[in-house]
């Protein structure tokens, strides 16, 4: 029993599975049972021997059992797998080690840092692609630099980067906070606050989405499904929705995700629980609500737009659904039923004038859609090719040419999205990011490093890593210019990374110090 344990550990320490820890544990306890049976069927003791033994060791285990369940709590878990983090009753939750947010700084001068922009979730068009830097593939000869570093409070929201400031939503305390710092310091210039908190024990307390810039505004969506419009120079409020209950829906498992769309004069989120009203637009401009649309639950994926069949649209991975709207008056275009876990995070993914790929983890995988304008503002739905050949299920992929590459089960996969057919599959990052920088990856993983790994079909080659940061990453990296800026539900950090010969830079020739 114990060589095959050991034999099964070993087994999954090199298999291609991103369940590992899930696994172990599993490994663990059958094991236990294993060696139980064995003992009170097999060893040919006494059984008076083998009942009192056995009563003991059920004892300890009870005694161990409700030992935990008195005096530890579930702090979240350990990875993407889902299993538990234990931590003492007594012991201060994860953002005690932040503190209090104390603002008082002047921001820095624009020309020590340039005119860098990154204002929204994955980056201006939602793609995960950055154009326009080339960066350094050898950071053995030129390292990234790293500009400043310091606590943050909880939560799993990225960066927005506009006009010098880093913007970020966490949690400390009863206090949801959204906090713009200064880019070239990390010292912070101003925070909203709302008294709230969302606390979920497996995925952790805090916000989850990431704001976004447009205008000289901020927009935020809080876990518990508060929409805040914010003045971006001094995060005031402008207007405030409390979404959830203003519409009477319950607040997805966990939490409110949706980083907030903005498109045209509306601002668009997701809905609830309940399947009716998945999507919402308000006027951008005072919060007055314009449509609500849908019929399905929300999922923790964003609205995007795209232009489908010469149509202008708005794209959204609901719970039970992919579903376009028409952004005028919210009205579907075209439904594509996609069952299974509500879970589902990843964007949807345009390839061309009509193609779409939509793909989630959780043992469901993909599907490659073409989407068509039919008679009468009637739209057909294709499903091209629909396999388990990648499955994000944090993660949103990334296209370069006929190839997506994402992190499969925390696994690196290629993909020929045109057939379906995986490439290759090789790299364990856990349920970390990606970034796609010109032709290479630039990858968040799980436990903290980041990864400079090449975007080609003939196989996976890994450039260079940077430990970034120590602990569990969920977070989405932001690259603005070449400032990298990563973060966590502990600290967050900014890194100059090294361009290449010929690199574009938007920042001047003198350098932030710190």
């Amino acid at each position: 029993m114990i060589l095959l344990a050991l034999g099964a550990w070993a087994w999954l320490r090199a298999a291609e599975t991103g369940y590992g820890e899930f696994i172990a544990a599993l490994i663990l306890i059958l094991t236990v049972f294993g060696l139980g049976f064995w003992y009170i069927f097999l060893t040919g003791l006494r059984w008076r021997t083998r009942f009192l033994l056995t009563g003991a060791a059920v004892a300890a285990i009870a005694s161990i059992v409700l030992g935990l369940w008195k005096y530890t709590r579930i702090d979240g878990s350990i990875g993407g797998s889902g299993l538990p983090r234990l931590a003492w009753k007594w012991s201060p939750p994860r953002d005690a080690a932040a503190g209090a947010l104390v603002v008082a700084f002047k921001p820095a001068a624009m020309d020590a840092i340039g005119n860098v922009s990154f204002p929204q979730f994955l980056g201006p068009d939602r793609s995960g692609i950055v154009h326009g830097v080339t960066l350094e593939r050898d950071w053995s000869i030129s390292p990234p630099r790293e500009l400043w570093r310091r606590p943050v409070g909880v939560g799993w929201s990225a960066f927005a980067v506009s006009g010098g400031r880093a913007i970020t939503q966490e949690q400390r305390g009863e206090q949801e906070l959204t906090v713009a710092y200064d880019l070239a310091t990390g010292n912070p210039v101003w925070a909203h606050t709302n008294r709230v908190r969302f606390r979920e024990a497996s995925g952790g307390d805090g916000p989850r989405a990431t704001p976004t810039v447009r205008d000289g505004k901020v927009y935020v969506m809080g876990a518990t499904g508060i929409l805040d419009c914010l003045d971006e120079n001094t995060g005031n409020r402008v207007w405030t929705r409390d979404v959830l209950r203003e519409y009477n829906l319950q607040n997805i498992i966990w939490g409110k995700s949706c980083s907030p769309l903005l498109v045209g004069r509306l601002v668009v989120v997701t809905g609830g629980k309940e399947r009716e009203k998945s999507l919402l637009a308000f006027a951008a401009e005072n919060g007055e609500p314009v449509w609500q649309s849908g019929r399905d639950c929300a999922s923790y994926s964003s609205a995007a737009v795209a232009t489908l069949g010469g149509q202008p649209q708005i794209l959204i991975v609901n719970g039970h659904s992919v579903t376009g709207h028409h952004p005028a008056d919210g009205r579907i275009l075209w439904e594509y039923p996609w069952p299974g876990n509500e879970a589902k995070v990843a964007q949807p993914l345009p390839l061309e004038p009509n193609l779409v790929l939509v793909a989630t983890g959780y043992g469901i995988g993909g599907s490659l859609l073409r989407i068509e304008p039919a008679a009468a503002e009637q739209w057909t739905v294709t499903e091209l090719w629909k396999n388990r050949n990648l499955k994000p299920k944090f993660s949103s992929p990334v296209r370069r040419g006929n190839y997506v590459y994402g992190l499969d089960d925390g696994i690196l996969v290629c993909l020929d999205w045109l057939t379906g057919k995986r490439v290759w599959k090789e790299g364990k990052y856990g349920y970390g990011q990606i970034l796609l920088v010109e032709d290479v990856l630039l990858i968040q993983s799980e436990a903290g490093d980041v990864v400079l790994a090449e975007a080609a079909p003939d196989g996976h080659r890994e450039l260079a890593r940077l430990p970034a940061l120590p602990s569990k990453t969920w977070n989405n990296p932001v690259l603005a210019g070449d400032l990298l800026l990563v973060r966590n539900d502990l600290e967050a950090a900014c890194y100059r990374l090294p361009l290449a010969t010929g690199g574009a830079s938007t920042r001047p020739a003198a350098n932030a110090s710190h």
